[in-house]
C-alpha cells in the first residue's frame, strides 16, 4: 500500500496541507452548508467567493474562530474534505501532523483526530502553532539554545520560547489578524459613517496599515454603505487612519511578547538578545511591524521567510524529528 506524509496548518483564515516539501493545498477555513438539502456545496476558495453574497439558505460558515473550534461539524468536515481534496480517492493511508490552535480542548481535538481518520489517515500527531512556526522558518529547536518566535495567525497571536526541543515559556491572545479586520471596520464605521465588510477591512490591513512609519495622507480607497443615507458611498483613507484603528491590538501584542520575556530564564533571554525575535504568520506582513517590535522591546525582530507558510512548513518538518520534541507535541495511534 502506498504511504504518504502530510503536514496540515489548521488555521483560523486558511487550511494548508504540505507534502515533499511543497504547499499542495492553500484554502481559506470556510465552508458552505446548504439549509435545505443538508449538504456542503462548497469549501475553501469557492465557499470564501460566496461570502456577503448568500441566499438565506446557503449558509458560509468560518468553523474556527478566535483560535478556536466553534462549529466542530463543520470544522470536521473541512479537514475530512481537503484531505481528500490532496490524496483523492486511492487506497493511501497518509501520516498526519496536524498543527492546532493553541487554545482547543481536549473534546476539539479529539474532533480533529476524528475528522482526519474519517478521511483514511492511519496515524494523526498534533503540535502547536509556535514550535510548526519555529521549525518552518527554519530554526533548529533542539538545540540548548533560547529562541522566540512571535506567530499572528486569524485568530490568535502565539508567543513561545523554545530550548532543547521544549516549550519554555508561552503566552496566547485572542488578538491577531482577524481582530485587527474588526478593529478597522469599526474605525470607518465611528469616523467616516462608512460600514464596511470584512473582505474590504482586511483588504485595507494588507494595504494600508504602517505602524512604524504612517502617512497622514489619503491613500486607499474603501467602498460601502453609507449609515447617513443607507446608500452605497466611498471615502478616501490613510495609513494614519489604519494605523489608529488597529494601534490598541498591536500594543496588546507588544503586552504578551513583554510577558513572555518575564517567564523566561535569563540565559534564554541572552540567547534571544543575540538572535533576535521570529516574527511569523499573515501579521507578520504587517508593514513596519517588525521595526515597532524592535523599538519597543529592545531587541532585533525578523520576518520569516514566508512567514504565511512557516506553519504549515514545520508541521511537514516534524517527521524528520518527531522522536526528539519534548512539549508541544503529542501522538495519537488511530490503528
Amino acid at each position: 500500500m502506498s504511504r504518504l506524509d502530510l503536514g496540515i496548518d489548521l488555521g483560523t483564515a486558511n487550511i494548508i496541507i504540505m507534502t515533499g516539501g511543497k504547499a499542495v493545498l492553500n484554502e481559506p477555513t470556510v465552508i458552505a452548508f446548504n439549509r435545505n438539502t443538508e449538504e456542503v456545496v462548497a469549501f475553501g476558495n469557492d465557499a470564501y467567493k460566496m461570502i456577503g453574497r448568500n441566499p438565506p439558505h446557503i449558509a458560509v460558515i468560518k468553523p474556527l474562530k478566535d483560535g478556536v473550534i466553534s462549529n466542530n461539524d463543520m470544522a470536521q468536515e473541512l479537514i475530512r474534505l481537503c484531505i481528500l481534496k490532496v490524496i483523492g480517492h486511492r487506497l493511501i493511508n497518509p501520516r498526519i501532523v496536524m498543527c492546532v490552535p493553541s487554545g482547543i480542548t481536549t473534546v476539539e481535538r479529539k474532533a480533529v483526530v476524528e475528522s482526519a481518520v474519517s478521511a483514511g489517515a492511519r496515524t494523526v500527531y498534533l503540535i502547536e502553532e509556535p514550535v510548526a512556526a519555529l521549525l518552518g522558518a527554519g530554526a533548529d529547536i533542539l538545540k540548548p539554545y533560547g529562541q522566540m518566535v512571535v506567530d499572528i495567525g486569524g485568530g490568535t497571536t502565539d508567543i513561545a520560547v523554545t530550548s532543547l526541543g521544549g516549550v519554555v515559556a508561552s503566552a496566547s491572545v485572542k488578538c491577531a489578524g482577524n481582530t485587527l479586520d474588526k478593529a478597522i471596520a469599526k474605525h470607518v464605521a465611528d469616523k467616516y459613517r462608512l460600514l464596511i465588510g470584512e473582505k474590504a477591512a482586511e483588504e485595507l490591513k494588507k494595504s494600508t496599515a504602517n505602524v512604524f512609519w504612517s502617512s497622514d495622507e489619503p491613500t486607499a480607497t474603501v467602498t460601502g454603505r453609507s449609515l447617513i443615507n443607507g446608500l452605497p458611498a466611498s471615502v478616501k483613507v490613510s495609513e494614519q487612519d489604519i494605523t489608529m484603528a488597529i494601534q490598541e491590538n498591536i500594543d496588546t501584542i507588544i503586552e504578551a511578547i513583554m510577558s513572555v520575556f518575564e517567564k523566561t530564564p535569563p540565559e534564554l533571554a541572552g540567547d534571544i538578545i543575540e538572535s533576535g525575535i521570529i516574527l511569523t504568520g499573515g501579521g507578520a506582513l504587517i508593514k513596519g511591524l517588525d521595526l515597532y517590535i524592535t523599538r519597543e522591546t529592545g531587541v532585533q525582530c525578523h520576518i520569516a521567510e514566508d512567514p504565511m507558510g512557516c506553519v504549515a512548513r514545520g508541521t511537514y518538518r516534524v517527521f524528520s524529528i518527531q522522536d526528539k520534541l519534548r512539549n508541544g507535541f503529542e501522538k495519537v495511534s488511530v490503528f
